[in-house]
Order: structure tokens, then C-alpha cells, then sequence
């Protein structure tokens, strides 16, 4: 028998509380690092920036760099990593989705650490190993790392616009119908379901469905959710793909970033997908209302004017963004009735114009 081994990366440092911004240089230090680079998102630094330095400083960390992620053009950004010092140890990536992408991707080029610290919870992209980059000025996922640390501060995570934390909340809550569609893939022999993957990606909803709450600016609510997307990464590493926390819902968003001018935040789209999508299914339906209900999030999506008939467009499109995968919307009869649903659904005919 051969024996086959799978070797899985998680972060060395993980720290998720209150007043960890200002407590930087400790946290990092437990990397043993030296000497590193630190590079923030766009309007990051004038919040965060000097606070972070004196702290990384005071831990006795050299600071080689400094500098601000504005493009996140793939081309532009392997020119930028290898612009780094030799002598630098670790990358620090602080702000959104693009700035953490963007950092990690230089740290896959240039074998670094990469320590990822987010100020808000669009999506689980701060804890997993794929970075989205633009090619040709079209957004693409690429193949990064795994951070080697990840900080998060609960107080920053709080103050961000609740719009991101509502993409959180869509982005989670879709591990529902992901692992569903794995499942489907597997009983159709177009894969082979990593049923340890499977297990933490479940824990990972599951827990954060449970939380009690009465504010989505709640600590303990925000705690769950960073705690819930991390353990989404870890579940992607383990299954080697992103399969544990993204399926047809995700097809639909990425359609939806291929022919709107201006798409919605990447969860705020995936959770309005995983609602469609879990009716396809027939599954969990009352527990995804729940949740989406409760945390206010179709309350939200009331005022962005989203259009039911860019849902149907990119339902007929979503098959197509990755024909190796075999989801509930690869068949047709589901992609009939998901149009079905998204045209005569109670909910959705409130929330979409």
C-alpha cells in the first residue's frame, strides 16, 4: 500500500482580542523576527500606521519599509516583491481584502512569512492561502500561502463600516450550500470529498450560527465570526482547494465580477447567492434565513437597488467560471429553477429591484 502524506501550513501566531493593535510588536515577535516590512491598505496607515510603528520599535524590530498597497495589478505586484530588501524576514500586510491579497502574494514569490492583519471581515481572505489579483484588469485567484500569523484587534474590526461585516456574515454562512455542493460532486464520482475539511468547515458555521447576539458590533459576535473565517482557511488548506467554503454561490458572485460596472462587496454577493441557492437545494433554507434575517444583512442589501435580473444573468453564466467543478448549478434544470426562484421569491422580491 502506498502511503500518501498531505502536509498542511496553519499559523504559528494566532491572535484575535481587544487592543491587539497597539500590542503589535509583542505579538510579532514570537516569530523571532528581526527585521520586516509593513505594508497597509489605502487611508490604513493614517489610522493605524504610527501606533504600529512605536509598537513594532519598542519591540526591538527593525523597520526596513513602509509603503501603501494601491494596485493589486498581478504584473505590478511580482515587480514590487522583488523589489524587497534581501535582508528583510517577514511581510506585514494591514487593511482589506486587497492589501492583505497583495502582500501575500509577494511573500508566496519571495518564500517570506506573511503576518495578516485585517481591520475588517469582508471575507475570509485574511486566513487563506489564495490571494485575488487583477490580470488584464479583470480580478483572478491565485495561488499564495497560508499566513504564518494572523492579529486581529476586535476594536478596529468594530469600527469599520458594518457593510463589511455584513460581507462577512454572507461569506461564512455560504459554507452551508458549499459543503453541500462538495457533497454532490462526490455522489456524482467528480470528486473526493476531505471529510476532516468538511468537519472544521461545518464547526466553523456552525459555531457562529449559535452565537447570541443583540448588535453585529457585539465582541463576542465578532470574535466568532473572525475565529468562524479563519477556520474557513484552515479548512481550504486541508482540502487543497477552496471546495469546504465555496460552490455555486461563489460561481454566481464571481459571475456578477464579470459584467457589473461596479460589483457589491465579494460576501454581500455570496450571501444573497447562498439564499438562492440553499432553496435550489432544498437545504438548511430556515437556518440561512435565520441568520441573514437576524444579523440584519437582507435589511442591508434592501438599500444597495442589487437587481434580480443580474442574479439571472449570472445564474446562466455561473457553470462556465469553472467547468471542472460539478455543482448544483452546473445542471440545468437547477438553473431554470434558480431564476425561478429569484424572480417569485418573498424575500429575495424585497431585497432585489
Amino acid at each position: 500500500m502506498i502511503e500518501v502524506t498531505h502536509k498542511i501550513s496553519i499559523p504559528s501566531i494566532l491572535e484575535v482580542g481587544k487592543g491587539n493593535i497597539g500590542n503589535l510588536g509583542q505579538l510579532i515577535k514570537k516569530g523571532m523576527f528581526k527585521k520586516i516590512a509593513i505594508y497597509f491598505g489605502e487611508g490604513i496607515y493614517e489610522l493605524f500606521g504610527e501606533i504600529i510603528e512605536k509598537s513594532v520599535r519598542e519591540a526591538g524590530i527593525e523597520i526596513s519599509n513602509v509603503a501603501a498597497v494601491t494596485n493589486i495589478d498581478f504584473q505590478e505586484v511580482a515587480v514590487k516583491a522583488f523589489e524587497i530588501p534581501n535582508d528583510v524576514e517577514a511581510l506585514i500586510g494591514v487593511g482589506g481584502g486587497k492589501a492583505i491579497d497583495v502582500v501575500k502574494y509577494m511573500s508566496f514569490l519571495r518564500k517570506l512569512p506573511f503576518i495578516s492583519i485585517p481591520t475588517s471581515t469582508s471575507n475570509d481572505g485574511f486566513s487563506s492561502a489564495g490571494a485575488s489579483l487583477t490580470l488584464n484588469g479583470r480580478r483572478m485567484s491565485i495561488p499564495a500561502k497560508t499566513p504564518y500569523g494572523i492579529i486581529v484587534d476586535i476594536d478596529v474590526i468594530k469600527g469599520a463600516p458594518e457593510k463589511f461585516i455584513y460581507s462577512g456574515v454572507g461569506d461564512l454562512v455560504s459554507n452551508i450550500t458549499a459543503i453541500y455542493d462538495w457533497k454532490f460532486e462526490e455522489d456524482n464520482n467528480k470528486t473526493t470529498v476531505d471529510d476532516f475539511a468538511v468537519m472544521i468547515s461545518k464547526k466553523a458555521v456552525n459555531s457562529f450560527v449559535r452565537t447570541e447576539f443583540k448588535s453585529i458590533r457585539d465582541d463576542l459576535f465578532l470574535k466568532e465570526l473572525v475565529d468562524s473565517l479563519t477556520m474557513n482557511g484552515i479548512a481550504m488548506e486541508i482540502a487543497g482547494n477552496s471546495s469546504p467554503a465555496s460552490g455555486s454561490e461563489h460561481l454566481i458572485s464571481h459571475a456578477l465580477d464579470k459584467f457589473l460596472e461596479n460589483p457589491e462587496l465579494h460576501g454581500v454577493q455570496v450571501g444573497i447567492a447562498t439564499y438562492i441557492m440553499a432553496n435550489v437545494q432544498q437545504h438548511r433554507v430556515s437556518r440561512i434565513t435565520k441568520i441573514l434575517s437576524s444579523t440584519g444583512f437582507f435589511d442591508y442589501v434592501s438599500t444597495l437597488k442589487m437587481k434580480k435580473s443580474d442574479f439571472k444573468k449570472a445564474v446562466e453564466m455561473a457553470k462556465d467560471i469553472k467547468p471542472n467543478r460539478y455543482t448544483y448549478i452546473h445542471i440545468d434544470k437547477n438553473i431554470e429553477l434558480a431564476k425561478k426562484i429569484i424572480d417569485e421569491n418573498e424575500i429575495l422580491s424585497k431585497i432585489l429591484i
